[in-house]
């Protein structure tokens, strides 16, 4: 968070001016109001992250001003404190549509974890209203979508090798989208105009795959009735891609380099060459130079396809480009469902961001196709979302992704394992320093200097 702006509203100035120090202390910016009137026109003046108020106030209470702002600025989070923490005071301040509630006397600890929480919470609605505002959200290059500084740099590297006709690699995770990139190199080549071929070498056996690349002559084996073009022919003048790469056995791996550096094919049960002009594009998720060391796979071939070698991010690296890729699943399947979905309840988005998406992309569409299939309301809930997803807890402690760009220094993972602690143990500092192995003022110090 940088610079994040607080209004304290309490007919108490001796609380505001206290509140107020300690935020400045631990660099959240804040301004005080004694009334509720006040309140009212600071909040038009002034842009403010998070309002946190009083119940007990003279004239409109606290209470009313929660459900006043609720109404007029529903994108601002108010915490409202209370001396009367019982828990009908607690359901009425929700009622009310408060994000959260303390008690007095103020812990400024908690409190100061709790503003962090509403804060985050309140970028990320905005995050989310300008995803729900904006069009499909289509990226820089062809049907890919993103604008995280890992796809950035992926276009770039794109928009270069769509010109070429160079051998392609593409490298990544299952469910990254390496046909998509394949289909969008294609795209915006000089061979757009003709064939893209795609082929899974890993879902057919040796004699198929060979038959299926090269093709085979009538009689070549007791099932060949007819002549067969292969799909280096099929896709002549455009593109062929070979997936699942490192699946492809040895044999075929040498018949492919023949074929891959002479430019021609030679059908099954044929003694005749064929030339053809193709590019050749080629993906895996599996790492071929250690397969190569590991001596399954062929060291003269993987140079032969790795002319240019692309690696794909995972999704887990991709920051906020989840929340475009679900909003662009959300529009496909409610129009593919006739569904009235128009966008996401409130801490969705958060379930979405804090989830590692192991099956990458693939995963995330998958999901939101199931959840627009099993609502029942304009919008996608958490009860929606599979149980691995809504049971997520927010205090998960998340290092970062692969991407170097993603990945944090020491002192922020300490920083957000003290949180992780704080959160599972309710604010507790007693038993969190016991966990921990940390005495409160120690706490209290790094939170502090690292705010």
């Amino acid at each position: 968070m940088s610079n994040p702006n607080v209004l304290i509203v309490d007919d108490e100035r001796n609380m505001c001016e206290l509140i107020e120090t300690d935020l400045r202390l631990r660099g959240i910016n804040s301004r005080w109001c004694l009334s509720a009137a006040d309140a009212v026109e600071a909040l038009h003046q002034e842009n403010f992250d998070v309002v946190l108020t009083d119940v007990k106030m003279p004239g409109t209470t606290g209470l009313q001003l929660c459900r006043q702002f609720t109404e007029t600025r529903p994108d601002v989070p108010v915490i409202v404190m209370t001396a009367f923490g019982t828990l009908e005071t607690a359901i009425t301040a929700m009622r009310a549509g408060a994000y959260d509630f303390i008690t007095k006397p103020i812990e400024m600890d908690l409190l100061a974890i709790t503003l962090r929480r509403a804060i985050e919470h309140r970028q990320l609605s905005e995050q989310v209203r300008l995803l729900n505002a904006s069009s499909d959200d289509i990226g820089a290059f062809g049907e890919m979508i993103g604008k995280s500084p890992a796809m950035v740099k992926l276009y770039e590297q794109l928009q270069r090798v769509a010109q070429s006709d160079a051998a392609v690699l593409i490298c990544g995770e299952s469910g990254t989208g390496k046909e998509l990139v394949a289909r969008s190199i294609h795209a915006n080549s000089r061979r757009s105009e003709q064939p893209f071929v795609a082929v899974n070498c890993g879902a057919l056996s040796e004699t198929l795959l060979e038959s299926e690349l090269f093709g085979h002559v009538k009689g070549a084996f007791t099932d060949a009735r007819s002549e067969r073009r292969g799909l280096f022919l099929e896709a002549n003048g455009g593109t062929l891609l070979l997936d699942e790469m490192g699946e492809m056995p040895m044999p075929m791996q040498v018949k492919l380099l023949r074929t891959l550096e002479e430019r021609s094919v030679r059908p099954v049960g044929s003694d005749k060459d064929i030339p053809f002009d193709v590019r050749v594009l080629t993906a895996t998720n599996r790492d071929l130079e250690t397969s190569v060391a590991e001596g399954r796979f062929r060291e003269d071939l993987f140079y032969r396809i790795n002319v240019i070698g692309i690696q794909l991010p995972p999704l887990r690296a991709r920051g906020t480009d989840t929340l475009r890729l679900a909003e662009h699943f959300l529009k496909q399947f409610a129009r593919s469902e006739r569904k009235s979905v128009d966008g996401f309840a409130e801490g969705v988005a958060e379930k979405l961001l804090a989830y590692s998406w192991p099956g990458n992309i693939r995963e995330l569409r998958n999901v939101i196709e199931r959840a627009v299939a099993l609502t029942r309301y304009d919008k996608i809930t958490i009860e929606d979302l599979p149980e691995k997803i809504s049971n997520f807890s927010a205090g998960t402690l998340f290092i970062g992704g692969l991407d170097p760009s993603e990945l944090v220094p020491m002192e922020e993972i300490e920083r957000r394992y003290i949180n992780h602690v704080l959160e599972a143990v309710g604010g507790n500092q007693t038993q969190a320093a016991r966990i921990l192995g940390l005495d409160r003022k120690t706490i209290y110090r790094k939170l502090k200097q690292d705010t």
